[in-house]
């Protein structure tokens, strides 16, 4: 009877104890932050669902420029390379004289990209640019130079095989072959590009 009496004792004690912490840590935390004031409830306008904002057709048509002048550098452009020393190329439909005219030199050359050490995806971006404002501009025969590789490692031409990945995937290009040697042999490139109309030159 006696063990019961003091187990009874020792769980009333206990309780007072828990509830005296209790009221000593709620007493605390109401002298650190003071008084507390209920917020008045405010008028809310019923919340609409937000309607999505057509993009602007200019991010758009941006967007579209972008993905056109893309260019990769796993495109396989061996297949589509003359068998020649000069690895010349012709899109479909363009016939052969256009590249023995462009070998001749019967186009006159109306612009030059020149690429000796830039990085890989610098020359890319930059060809891509240049073939576009060479177009804008109505230009039909346009020189890269990518160079001849005698300041890079192994004296390989880094770029050379590159630009003629890069050229080949671009619709504006129509042909290209090496150039004379007096246009730079060995370390440019001729490139045809194609008429421009006045709807596309806009």
């Amino acid at each position: 009877m006696r063990d019961a009496e003091r187990e009874a004792a020792a769980a009333a004690a206990r309780a007072r104890a828990e509830a005296a912490r209790q009221h000593r840590e709620r007493d605390l935390f109401a002298r650190s932050v003071g008084a507390v004031v209920p917020l008045r409830p405010t008028a809310r306008a019923p919340t609409a669902t937000a309607r999505a904002q057509p993009e602007p057709r200019q991010r758009q048509r941006d967007e579209a420029a972008v993905l056109a002048e893309s260019i990769s550098d796993e495109f396989d452009v061996e297949s589509l390379l003359e068998t020649d020393e000069a690895l010349s190329f012709r899109r479909r439909g363009v016939g052969p004289e256009v590249v023995r005219k462009l070998r001749r030199g019967v186009w006159a050359i109306q612009a030059q990209l020149d690429l000796h050490g830039l990085r890989r995806d610098e020359a890319r971006e930059r060809l891509a640019a240049f073939l576009r404002d060479a177009v804008r501009a109505g230009a039909r025969c346009v020189r890269v130079v990518h160079g001849k590789g005698n300041g890079s490692p192994g004296r390989e031409p880094v770029l050379k095989g590159k630009v003629r990945n890069w050229l080949v995937q671009k619709d504006e290009v129509i042909a290209f072959t090496q150039a004379r040697a007096q246009d730079g042999g060995h370390g440019a490139l001729i490139v045809l590009l194609r008429p421009t109309t006045p709807a596309s030159a806009g």
